[in-house]
């Protein structure tokens, strides 16, 4: 999957650890041991003070917030590494490493009675060994929004396969107007493995292989440089994938973007528009929804882990009126837990009850075993497909045998070490 979240405004390296953050936030009466709480820095407003506020709820501990702007999983990863870090963090992984170096707790027990309540595809990034590693906050998720009017102008109906996707797009184009807009890149940042999902495969395979290493892969990639190719997809935008404004404006019939811009779409355009899902692809292919949740962790290091995590059972287990109101009262996610998502009001009817219900049948998540290194190697091929029209066959062998190779250094690096 390509990057998942708007939140990728991260810059700083790890020499900002002791210069960032604000220490607000503390709560939990005048004794009790003191943890301290990183999150990312969001873009929603109120999120930071309704954070500090959840803090101050916490009865058993001083918890103080850190808002950590710059490169925050940079940050996180030096932090861990000293006894100066978090005890309580908010993670994007953890990473494999993170897990395998003994970093982060297991948090296993703290979902007994309530697993199955959170949805799977977050859960299963999180998971490794059977074991949980973070409580996943909120789902954010990516879709494809389309402008009734012009579809129906253009007698075009909503796509439901890739084909018809590259069909509409062109039938969409005219000299004021693109058909779909994927990225300013075309597309090879934003889509990732989305592409691969829909045509019925994956980036990993249940025993640790790649899960492309299939002709439907190289067919379905080659049928995005066609957009290209068609001059169909939308290049140069003044705003990237993430915000709504070229679909607004009529820059592009159809746009890839986030479920965070629904609300503004709405706002803008009332019904004229719809979402659907990344379209299927092939005869074993099928919609593709890309999925992603922050999640909460403890760092072993924690000198009151045990306090720490309880206050993370506290926080994203017990306390549902904290996540719906975290979820949906600033920017517009998805609760983690279903239950949740099913009773939420602003969830219930029109484009948002669609997007909940294709997330909940078609989401997936990058895997825990998908590397960056993985993921370079991929999308470097991915752009050159795209944009240069190159061999997706060619392209595909080559990101195969990288990939796979860098499988085998995971699973490698998990293994007990044998001693003499």
């Amino acid at each position: 999957m390509g990057s998942l979240s708007r939140r990728t405004l991260l810059a700083a390296g790890a020499g900002s650890l002791t210069a960032c953050g604000s220490n607000t936030g503390r709560g939990g009466g005048s004794s009790g041991p003191r943890l301290s709480h990183w999150y990312h820095q969001y873009g929603e407003a109120g999120t930071e003070r309704a954070v500090q506020r959840y803090a101050a709820a916490f009865g058993k501990a001083h918890v103080t917030v850190q808002w950590r702007p710059g490169n925050y999983d940079q940050q996180t990863a030096a932090a861990l590494l000293t006894d100066s870090g978090p005890d309580v963090f908010e993670v994007n992984g953890p990473t494999l490493d993170q897990i395998q170096g003994g970093q982060v707790a297991d948090l296993t027990g703290l979902l007994a009675g309530v697993r199955d309540d959170f949805n799977p595809a977050v859960l299963a990034p999180k998971t490794h060994d059977g074991r949980i590693w973070a409580i996943p906050q909120v789902i954010d998720t990516q879709l494809l929004y389309y402008r009734k009017s012009l579809l129906a102008d253009a007698g075009v109906e909503p796509p439901t396969t890739l084909d018809a996707l590259v069909d509409a797009a062109r039938a969409l184009t005219d000299s004021r107007t693109k058909g779909l807009f994927l990225g300013n890149d075309g597309g090879a940042g934003v889509l990732g493995g989305t592409p691969l999902y829909a045509a019925g495969l994956r980036l990993v395979t249940d025993d640790g292989g790649v899960g492309f290493d299939d002709p439907a892969a190289a067919r379905a990639l080659g049928k995005l440089h066609r957009l290209y190719a068609d001059k169909s997809l939308l290049l140069g935008a003044p705003a990237d994938w993430s915000d709504p404004s070229a679909f607004l404006q009529g820059l592009t019939a159809m746009q890839w973007s986030g479920l965070w811009a629904l609300p503004r779409v709405t706002e803008e355009l009332g019904d004229d528009f719809g979402v659907l899902p990344f379209p299927r692809d092939g005869g074993h292919g099928r919609p593709s929804v890309p999925v992603g949740a922050y999640g909460a962790a403890v760092s072993t290091r924690s000198a009151h882990r045990a306090v720490a995590e309880e206050y993370v059972k506290w926080l994203w287990v017990e306390r549902t009126d904290y996540q719906q109101d975290f979820a949906l009262s600033y920017g517009f996610h998805i609760p983690a837990r279903r239950s949740l998502a099913e009773k939420a009001a602003r969830l219930r009817k029109g484009p948002a009850a669609d997007v909940v219900r294709f997330t909940t049948d078609h989401g997936y998540a990058q895997p825990l075993l998908w590397t960056p290194a993985a993921q370079t190697a991929y999308q470097d091929a991915l752009s050159r497909i795209i944009r240069h029209g190159a061999s997706p066959e060619g392209e595909l062998r080559s990101v195969v045998r990288k990939v796979s190779a860098e499988l085998a250094r995971v699973r490698n690096a998990g293994k007990p070490k044998k001693t003499s």
